[in-house]
């Protein structure tokens, strides 16, 4: 592991001039938030004064946007890039906010990093996708550092996707018919001949007679 980066003054005022407490400048200058206090306890607004550390406490969270309410428990509108930049917590989200918001601002493209794998399920069309973290901080959304990758690529490059316990139900596991949890949906014209070039599926065959007509 390399050796941890000094914090300068003027990069703790810059990222206090752009964040509403602490734990949002640790963030904003990518670095963990003991090292920032470490550092902001160091300086000072002014000989003798406060250090830098004490002058941007915001227990209350005063001038934090809060987007845990709402009317009728709606969640407020908010800018992604605030929560890329550190202004805002990603703790107030849940990661697939987060992932949504940026593949819809075109900040993440819905594909696979690393082999380009987009394809969408039929069903409900899903992309089998895992959001990866390169520092392995699952809370540093900052440009670069997220990416998604398809299961295939995850499973190489990163790790397991399903522990023992999950493979075994997904081998033991039995698909019930029949019932009213079963999925019932309608295939357009282009998915029926997408799934016909594939051999998913086979037209079926004339009712009129001309199947008993002979070819020769």
């Amino acid at each position: 592991m390399g050796k941890r980066k000094d914090l300068t003054k003027e990069q703790i005022l810059l990222a206090m001039r752009n964040t509403k407490s602490n734990r949002a400048a640790a963030r904003y200058l990518n670095c963990s938030y003991i090292h920032y206090k470490t550092w902001a306890k160091r300086y000072h607004e002014f000989e003798g004064g406060r250090s830098l550390f004490e002058v941007h406490l915001n227990q209350r969270g005063v001038g934090i946007p809060k987007f845990l309410g709402g009317v009728r428990g709606r969640k407020s509108k908010w800018d992604i890039l605030d929560v890329i930049e550190g202004r805002i917590s990603v703790n107030h989200f849940k990661p697939g906010e987060i992932k949504d918001k940026m593949v819809d601002a075109g900040l993440l493209k819905e594909e696979c990093d690393m082999c380009g794998f987009q394809e969408r399920r039929v069903r409900d069309y899903k992309i089998p996708l895992i959001l990866n973290f390169r520092d392995n901080n699952s809370n540093h959304y900052n440009f670069g550092n997220v990416r998604f990758l398809c299961y295939n690529c995850y499973f190489l490059n990163i790790g397991n996707i399903f522990n023992n316990q999950d493979i075994k139900q997904l081998e033991t596991h039995t698909p019930t018919r029949g019932t009213s949890d079963e999925i019932d949906f309608q295939l357009d014209d282009y998915q029926l001949k997408q799934l016909e070039k594939l051999g998913l599926f086979q037209p079926p065959k004339p009712d009129d007679g001309s199947e008993f007509i002979s070819r020769i």
